[in-house]
């Protein structure tokens, strides 16, 4: 039998004219980014290995890194708008992944500050120069490898901590909107929070010299008692200044700051920002699930509250740790049930206490410039406040505050009322209610 045999067919060849195709470095890092974010742990090394191996060209690998870096930063620059600040990016990172994406973001945000267009006010320039944010490298193509160099990791883990730092940045909500960003209309001409203070600065010289010096003390009696004085001489310049700003023609809003509140035990430093507000003519909202208590004030009210709360939180672990060692043996409770409870009553107690220096000082004032105009000032601008609250946070809930170590409560009591805070000889502050939880 005799059987036709086809004809072969050629092999194919490339043509060395035709090119290969080259892997994009944006689409790497997309990938990447969307492997991380779903739940296939495989997929997301998979993805991991493709960005190690770049594109295989000679530049493969700078060529990825400046593709995260510029996604990276167009993902800062969105969340400017969105009412993220530089401080407020720099605590959440550093909260959620720790320092050293934090110190990526920040060279992130002094990329995006270079690029940025428009007017810039000077509070953001000056939160960046706080957080050491800037411009120390050459080519845009060479920062991941830098940092990687300046942080000791690997390339692996490098690009694993940028990945995981852009998901964060990309996933990150709106929030209130404190003060108008850079490139938008008012930025120019905003000022720092407190920036009416800033004639005051001698006081606020003397508070920080005050509250130093409470900070330093072994003696609890002395720490508050220079506490109090620090809160009498922020009460007068806060009614001074509200008397100056009664008499001019101006159209200012109450602005912001925001406060963290990070663990452990977040709710109770929250509960001391909102004493320390309240005392000082503020509102406080806490947004547990971002670390931070938002204070809502005129300028100087918001460095008050700024320097007294960083000031308290430092008096209050250290009454805290004192306490500990005061605690009678075989107690039974768990530590950290024992300081949350002290921390709580710590707050609420040194919370009346400033009150009541405020209020000495509102009395005294108004004896001096009549309380006929003293009053409705103060009263207008504590209106202006709770507007700007409503504004900003329509759908603000209250938390109920629970106690469960009763000895832990008593033992806070005491540790912020072994000195009597009063100045002005008003009456003497009121029990602080609340039944310890048997839980």
């Amino acid at each position: 039998m005799i059987m036709e045999l086809g004809r072969p067919e050629p092999l194919r060849q490339r043509n060395p004219q035709e090119e290969v195709h080259v892997p994009d470095p944006d689409e790497l890092v997309a990938d990447a980014l969307a492997a991380v974010r779903g739940t296939d742990v495989r997929q997301a090394e998979r993805q991991l290995d493709r960005l190690m191996v770049g594109s295989g060209a000679a530049d493969g690998a700078a060529a990825v890194d400046a593709a995260l870096l510029r996604r990276l930063v167009r993902g800062v620059a969105r969340l400017w708008p969105r009412g993220w600040q530089p401080a407020d990016l720099d605590r959440l990172t550093t909260r959620r992944l720790g320092a050293r994406p934090a110190r990526l973001v920040r060279d992130a945000m002094a990329a995006q500050r270079r690029e940025q267009a428009g007017p810039v006010p000077a509070w953001w320039d000056e939160q960046l120069r706080e957080l050491a944010a800037e411009v120390w490298w050459d080519d845009d193509r060479n920062v991941l490898a830098g940092w990687s160099v300046r942080e000791g990791l690997d390339r692996v883990d490098a690009l694993r901590a940028a990945v995981d730092t852009l998901v964060l940045v990309e996933s990150l909500p709106p929030i209130a909107v404190l003060r108008p960003p850079p490139g938008t209309t008012g930025a120019a001409a905003a000022s720092r929070p407190g920036g009416a203070a800033r004639s005051g600065s001698g006081m606020l010289d003397r508070v920080r010299a005050l509250l130093a010096k409470a900070e330093s003390t072994t003696f609890p009696a002395e720490a508050e008692a220079l506490t109090a004085k620090a809160q009498e001489l922020i009460a007068r310049h806060s009614i001074d200044e509200a008397l100056v700003a009664a008499g001019a023609d101006r159209g200012d809003l109450p602005g912001g700051v925001r406060l963290g509140t990070d663990a452990p035990y977040a709710g109770a430093k929250a509960l001391l920002v909102q004493e320390v507000a309240a005392a000082n003519r503020c509102e406080a909202v806490w947004s547990d699930d971002l670390g931070f208590a938002t204070v809502l004030g005129w300028p100087a009210d918001l460095v008050a509250v700024e320097l007294l709360y960083t000031s308290l939180l430092v008096q209050a672990t250290a009454a805290m740790l004192r306490g500990r060692a005061e605690r009678r043996p075989g107690s039974g409770r768990r530590t950290k049930v024992w300081d949350e409870s002290f921390l709580n009553a710590f707050a609420l107690r040194i919370g009346e206490r400033l009150r009541a220096t405020t209020e000495a000082a509102d009395r005294a004032a108004a004896e001096t410039a009549g309380p006929e105009r003293l009053l409705p000032v103060l009263a207008a601008r504590g209106e202006a406040v709770r507007e700007r609250l409503d504004t900003l946070f329509p759908g603000v809930t209250r938390h109920r505050l629970s106690v469960r170590d009763a000895e832990g409560w008593s033992s806070g009591t005491s540790a912020a009322d072994r000195a009597s805070l009063d100045v002005g000889g008003g009456p003497p502050p009121r029990q602080v209610p609340g039944r310890p939880d048997p839980r």
